[in-house]
């Protein structure tokens, strides 16, 4: 996943997303809890996509807001 990918989302889509990635992440910390983790490089994926969705929503709201003054 790529932030132009993302940027042709719409917000409500990017917030689906952003719930999507917590969940997986959410699954992902039980799993390394309990010793059935077998990809470990997939925790830092899915932190670094959150990241991004949320660096998104950020610019789109503050845009949102510059147009709207």
């Amino acid at each position: 996943m790529n932030a132009s990918d993302l940027r042709d989302k719409t917000p409500d889509e990017l917030r689906d997303q952003l719930v999507q990635l917590k969940k997986e992440a959410f699954n992902l910390r039980f799993q390394q809890a309990t010793g059935q983790m077998e990809n470990t490089a997939r925790m830092k994926t899915v932190r670094r996509d959150v990241a991004r969705v949320k660096t998104v929503l950020n610019e789109k709201a503050a845009a949102a807001a510059a147009s709207a003054e």
